[in-house]
């Protein structure tokens, strides 16, 4: 998609921009930005908008004035955009991958590419092993090391796309395929069933009377780049979002056990299968079979469980972490699902560095049906994304009373804040300023590297300092870029349970903290849990479901999360405010 194109080379413009020292500089920084992030979360392709409805349509986009529009044009017509060339030839640098690795930011991939000459990874692994970044100013040994590692981390991650890459695109090439009236029943099966963070390929099963004409159409859909073997009832493609996908027919006879085969995980199916041969059957992707070979239950996936003495397990359950002994207990826990969420406790406005307005991110809950939103705008400290200090935070609560008012209970906007959790434990805000909030979000956002006691005492000072209601990203971990800093979670956890803090499941995609790991290492407290978008769009709400997603993996119920609360019963977590 050209979205995903032109988001790249408004991000790189950013990039190189960041050391413009001209006064403008910053603000198209941040138009660049936004626009990136805009493109990113539109619903159809920019070209297609650009072909119906010309300039007009892309200026129509908000946030999209007649210069950005000017390039997207450009591009959409070209595959150019003159002035992102003329830039690549002053810093011919993969940003793209560099700015990946911790520690990495635009400003010190352009310092390394001067003094160096670094320009993508390769480059980057030269120096590292010379030795050459530690003796320049402002890096280090220290530096130098977190940047080895950082580069070791993006090659281990390398091949395996973020969920939010691939389900979207596995859910439009399954809507196509039943569209066509071609196939009976599609389904996507393996990690991606499981929602798992990330997944190596695609899995789809499909039930059809003409399989050969099914494929025709597989190797023909707009996310295709390549076929890489084409057969009657099984091929595989290379999508350009980077993975591959598989696309087999099943015959509708064993298309439960096929499901329950493709679904995985590996562990959990072995586990399954010993099941089976315990009881003198026999279980494969065709079906189970008893001692004769004649097939017991092959078409109904919960059918096949049942047979073997289990109740049906979630798909994100299926990891062999002890779903099978509740399985056959009958004690499986009642998932929580997306539909329970009352609403969302974590989003930000253009105030700090959201592309929407207040009033737009209330209407986008609304449509939502979200019942409430806390609107939780950085703070000071973090100036990279423009934070609030008390004064504007004070003003901007006025406009949630007077919000709150025009919209007349269609949801309630709750005043709340992402405040910086700073290197001693103390919080970026004034106690008098946060005991106005509804909803008070406590976040790491600086000094990652400290050592296991004295992160985990930070983040256990700021919880006992009673201000907070939810430990926001509790492990700070960016998938793929930047692992957890060292923090000793179950204590962390045994103070949340204490003063009543939630802890949350960030929905954001590259976030998703804590995942279902960290979930299950605290499952002996008694703390709650809350799911939230971190919005920083009005279509990122559709995150939720995969924070949702961790939440099944991590076993949990709606009870066990705040926000699938009403608004009367959350006050019991939250100091809502009566205004």
């Amino acid at each position: 998609m050209a979205n995903k194109e032109l988001a790249e080379i408004f991000n790189e413009m950013a990039d190189m921009l960041s050391v413009d020292s001209r006064p403008t500089a910053r603000f198209e920084v941040r138009a660049y930005q936004n626009a990136a992030m805009l493109l990113l979360s539109l619903d159809e392709d920019v070209s297609e908008l650009y072909r119906r409805e010309g300039k007009e349509g892309l200026m129509s986009i908000k946030g999209i004035g007649k210069g950005l529009a000017d390039k997207i044009e450009e591009y959409i017509k070209t595959g150019h955009v003159k002035k992102y060339d003329k830039m690549k030839k002053e810093y011919p640098i993969d940003f793209a991958n560099l700015t990946k690795i911790e520690g990495m930011g635009a400003k010190k991939a352009i310092a390394l590419y001067k003094k160096l000459g670094v320009k993508d990874i390769p480059s980057l692994k030269s120096a590292i092993e010379k030795h050459e970044i530690r003796e320049l100013e402002g890096f280090g040994e220290r530096s130098e090391q977190l940047l080895a590692k950082g580069v070791e981390m993006l090659e281990v991650s390398k091949g395996r796309l973020l969920l939010s890459d691939a389900l979207p695109v596995a859910e439009s090439i399954v809507s196509n395929l039943l569209e066509s009236r071609l196939v009976e029943k599609a389904v996507i099966c393996g990690s991606t069933r499981r929602m798992k963070e990330t997944i190596g390929d695609i899995d789809i099963l499909a039930i059809s009377k003409d399989p050969e004409k099914v494929m025709d159409l597989f190797v023909k859909q707009k996310y295709v780049s390549n076929t890489v073997v084409k057969g009657p009832t099984k091929t595989t493609v290379l999508l350009g979002i980077g993975t591959t996908c598989d696309l087999r027919v099943i015959s509708p006879e064993s298309f439960g056990a096929a499901m329950q085969y493709f679904t995985g995980s590996k562990e959990h199916n072995v586990e399954v299968r010993k099941i089976a041969i315990s009881k003198g059957y026999k279980l494969n992707e065709y079906g189970l079979y008893d001692k004769n070979d004649k097939v017991i239950s092959a078409i109904d996936e919960r059918d096949i469980y049942s047979r073997l003495g289990m109740d049906w397990i979630e798909p994100e359950m299926r990891e062999n972490r002890g779903e099978i002994a509740l399985a056959k207990a009958h004690k499986l826990p009642k998932l929580v699902n997306l539909e329970d969420l009352r609403g969302d406790l974590h989003s930000h406005t253009v105030e700090t560095d959201g592309t929407n307005t207040l009033e737009e991110m209330a209407n986008a809950a609304i449509a939502k049906g979200f019942e409430y939103l806390a609107v939780t705008n950085h703070t000071k400290s973090l100036r990279v994304a423009h934070g609030m200090d008390e004064k504007k935070f004070t003003e901007f609560f006025k406009r949630i009373d007077a919000l709150n008012e025009k919209l007349d209970g269609k949801i309630k906007i709750l005043k709340g804040a992402e405040v910086d959790i700073l290197k001693d434990g103390s919080l970026d805000l004034d106690k008098s300023v946060l005991g106005k909030m509804d909803c008070v979000i406590g976040a790491v956002h600086s000094n990652f590297n400290m050592g296991i006691k004295e992160m985990t005492d930070r983040v256990k000072k700021a919880i006992g300092t009673g201000s907070i209601n939810i430990l926001a990203h509790p492990t700070g971990r960016i998938i793929n870029e930047r692992e957890p800093y060292a923090l000793d979670l179950r204590s962390v956890a045994e103070s949340a349970e204490k003063y009543g803090v939630a802890m949350e499941i960030d929905a954001y995609p590259t976030r998703l903290d804590l995942n279902d790991s960290s979930i299950f290492a605290i499952r002996d407290y008694k703390v709650m849990f809350s799911v939230d978008s971190d919005a920083h769009n009005a279509s990122h709400f559709d995150y939720m479901r995969y924070g949702i997603g961790m939440a099944r993996r991590g076993w949990l119920q709606d009870s066990n999360i705040i926000n699938t609360m009403r608004l009367k019963q959350m006050a019991k977590f939250l100091p809502i405010k009566a205004t």
